[in-house]
């Protein structure tokens, strides 16, 4: 999948400009594509997104592997710094990849923020004139003030990881834009919620840092009238995801939820040396595109 991957900058809307990563098969039909989204500070080389991506491309589907804005190799491209309420720019990016590759069939799969941002795509996809076929989401951010809060309070190595990753960003963002950050005040803390707090007040346009939280959740009526068939995989002992808050989730026909006791986040591992229990869930949910 790597070896045949083709880099294309996207154009989302609003000047916005996002980097992807395009594999497609060495065959003369075209043959059904799946754009993967990341987790918050990963990037299209994601060992999970290669994992998964990887299992789908042996399987005859052809792949995009999408950056958000600013992960990856992608802070020159945009002025403005990433939040996860970016949605306008995720959906432009889709409708892009549909019009510049008119695949039979267009599905989304995500990790974490990247599923949060897949079912906001679908629940947007009608409007937006993107015809998706199917969403798959891997342990996707439902509400994220919860999942700030056990960040914020559990396992202090998942805080300091997500810490030590947003901080090297900020810098690099800096660095290449010294006449517009100044990321010191962000810097000095060592929490999650202090540094997002500040990051909304000086770096957003929302009031405080509960409605920008809830900008980006999906429980509620927010995948009420999805009309995309949707899954949502979880695990009972995800350390990120309290997995209580799918009990808030909208009902509808077109979302499934599948919850395991084990898998952790984004991991489902049940050997240690090949794909996941995951990936071979969302390859039996996309289907064969060989028929």
């Amino acid at each position: 999948m790597r070896s045949v991957a083709r880099e294309h900058i996207l154009e989302c809307g609003d000047g916005v400009r996002l980097l992807g990563l395009h594999s497609t098969q060495a065959a003369e039909t075209q043959r059904p594509l799946v754009v993967l989204m990341h987790g918050w500070e990963g990037n299209a080389d994601s060992l999970y997104l290669l994992s998964l991506g990887s299992y789908l491309f042996a399987r005859g589907f052809d792949v995009f592997r999408l950056n958000f804005r600013d992960h990856g190799p992608t802070h020159h491209l945009n002025r403005e710094i990433f939040h996860s309420c970016r949605i306008a720019e995720v959906v432009g990016a889709v409708r892009a990849i549909q019009e510049e590759f008119s695949p039979p069939s267009l599905n989304l799969a995500g990790f974490s923020l990247g599923g949060n941002f897949s079912l906001r795509v679908a629940a947007r996809a009608p409007q937006a004139g993107i015809r998706l076929d199917k969403v798959v989401a891997i342990s996707p951010v439902l509400s994220p003030s919860n999942t700030l809060d056990v960040l914020q309070n559990g396992w202090f190595v998942y805080q300091r990881y997500f810490i030590a990753k947003w901080k090297n960003s900020l810098r690099i963002k800096q660095r290449l834009f010294p006449q517009e950050y100044d990321f010191s005040e962000i810097l000095r803390y060592d929490n999650l919620s202090g540094m997002t707090d500040v990051m909304v007040r000086n770096y957003s346009d929302f009031p405080d840092l509960a409605t920008y939280l809830d900008g980006y959740s999906i429980v509620g009526d927010v995948l009420s009238k999805l009309s995309v068939e949707s899954h949502i995989l979880l695990a009972a002992d995800d350390p990120i995801i309290p997995v209580g808050d799918a009990g808030f989730l909208a009902k509808s026909p077109n979302l499934k939820l599948t919850v395991v006791p084990h898998g952790g986040h984004c991991g489902f591992f049940d050997t240690l040396n090949r794909e996941s229990w995951a990936d071979r869930l969302a390859a039996r949910i996309l289907g064969s595109p060989r028929g």
